[in-house]
């Protein structure tokens, strides 16, 4: 599909025109209200006000040089999220349209114009790579009408980054049975290697030969044995660095410690963090920005095969701590504790880690907030920040140092399980075990990974979250 601006008197088969609450009309909707004087009358007789999320289709029947405006609600006032939320909420309602033309990317906002292309590709997002007939399904040309200074520069990270999250999507969304530890290095290694990031897959003879008992320990109950993908882009001139972390656990059955069978029908996307940095590397080589980025993507099977860890067992991580495994289903903070003292050795400025990590976050924020835990508030803020910005919604949770008793346990230096209380807590102060003291963030995704239904750029299944915050990130690094 093509983005490109046109003249504020263009003619398209389809405007999509913002309105703001009480039918307020926004750019563009203020010149069809003017024309059309019956719009205001017809929107109210639908029920349509201009609140955030609403959209109303309104055929013109040749009385306007479109045939077709799209009116999408933006609420009281406008932010990049509710511009990014109906550029995509418009996508969905024209399914089979070629070319849409828009004047959402003019609203009163700085960075209106990535948002609006943002919202509009990610909302035409499908997985249908399964489907035997899959639904017919347009990639329509955007037009932005009426010219923006130096749109070509937003719309051209909006796309990169679009895409990111897309292709990040797409390996969450495949099952589990076509994505073995294996498979997803080698898918995550040729995704790298067509933008100039290079690769280095660790399988299981050196992963024990370079003492990553976290990740071996908890692979060792599946026939298709862990895997460590790093992912490496370094830029001339670089001023800064990061590593990101994601924890890639391809299945979770729980291990020995099972899960109940419908708790399992989602586990295909307990690989989301690792889908995310790996995506995110991808994209920051892609836009060039000068920030030297290490990814880790830890992949791993959890399952109760013969040679799986027992409870009881103590496994030795990277840097030499142990951990004693008491639940097998709290898998993902031993993979992490590999890949997480792997990256510190690298002394990279600062340590993002991303995993869906635990249910206990998503008790404590619901399906669609992230948990972020840090190493100090500077820390916090920035990742917060940069949060911001992407639009995905992160709360800023404590690691209170008092609470590191709950993980200690009576044959090893920790525990994988703590109290019944405060388990996301539990779970990231396990994690600062191996993080060397270096500035550190984790993100705890287990509810935003996933998307329970279909809504503006989300659909149903994996929404790859992480991967926005993780580039801006790095965006805000580089200024």
């Amino acid at each position: 599909m093509e983005i490109r601006t046109v003249s504020a008197d263009a003619t398209c088969p389809v405007l999509v025109a913002p309105v703001f609450a009480e039918r307020t009309p926004g750019p563009g909707a203020d010149e069809v209200f003017a024309e059309l004087t019956w719009v205001d009358a017809h929107l109210e007789a639908v029920g349509f006000d201009g609140t955030r999320g609403s959209v109303a289709v309104v055929p013109t029947a040749g009385t306007f040089r479109h045939d077709t405006v799209l009116f999408v609600g933006l609420g009281d006032e406008a932010d990049h999220e509710t511009v990014r939320q109906a550029a995509a909420s418009a996508r969905r309602a024209l399914p089979k349209v070629g070319r849409v033309g828009t004047t959402l990317h003019r609203v009163d906002l700085d960075g209106a114009v990535r948002a609006c292309v943002e919202g509009f590709l990610l909302g035409g997002y499908a997985f249908d790579t399964y489907r035997s007939d899959p639904p017919e399904r347009t990639h329509p040309d955007l037009e932005l009408v009426g010219d923006v200074d130096g749109w070509e520069a937003d719309v051209e990270i909006a796309r990169v980054v679009a895409e990111a999250v897309m292709a990040a999507r797409d390996l969450v969304n495949t099952p589990a049975r076509d994505k073995g530890p294996a498979d997803l290095a080698d898918r995550m290694a040729a995704a790298a290697a067509e933008h100039g990031v290079t690769a280095e897959i660790w399988d299981e003879e050196r992963l024990a030969a370079e003492r990553m008992g976290g990740i071996l320990g908890v692979g060792a109950g599946s026939h298709r044995p862990p895997r460590l993908a790093h992912l490496s882009y370094r830029p001339e001139g670089a001023v800064a660095s990061l590593a990101f972390v994601g924890k890639g656990i391809v299945f979770d059955s729980g291990g020995l410690s099972l899960k109940p069978a419908k708790s399992m029908e989602t586990m295909k996307t307990d690989m989301s963090g690792a889908a995310a940095v790996a995506a995110a590397v991808v994209a920051v080589a892609r836009l060039g920005v000068p920030v030297a980025v290490d990814a880790y993507a830890a992949l791993a099977e959890n399952m109760p095969g013969g040679g799986a860890t027992r409870p009881g067992d103590v496994l030795t991580a990277r840097n030499g701590k142990t951990i004693e495994v008491l639940n097998t289903d709290a898998e993902g903070r031993l993979v992490l504790a590999d890949a997480l003292a792997l990256a510190a050795e690298g002394e990279p400025d600062l340590i993002v880690d991303v995993a869906t990590l635990t249910g206990a976050c998503m008790v404590a924020l619901g399906e669609h907030i992230g948990g972020l835990f840090a190493s100090d508030d500077d820390v916090a803020a920035r990742v917060g920040a940069a949060a911001v910005a992407a639009g995905e919604r992160l709360w800023h949770l404590p690691l209170p140092r008092d609470y590191r008793p709950n993980i200690d346990s009576e044959v090893a230096d920790m525990k994988n399980t703590g109290e019944r209380w405060g388990g996301a807590i539990n779970a990231a102060l396990l994690l600062a075990e191996f993080t060397d003291g270096r500035p550190w963030a984790h993100l705890d995704i287990a509810g935003p990974a996933r998307s329970s239904k279909e809504q503006h750029y989300l659909s149903k299944g994996g929404t790859g979250f992480g991967v926005r915050t993780l580039v801006e990130l790095a965006r805000s690094m580089a200024e």
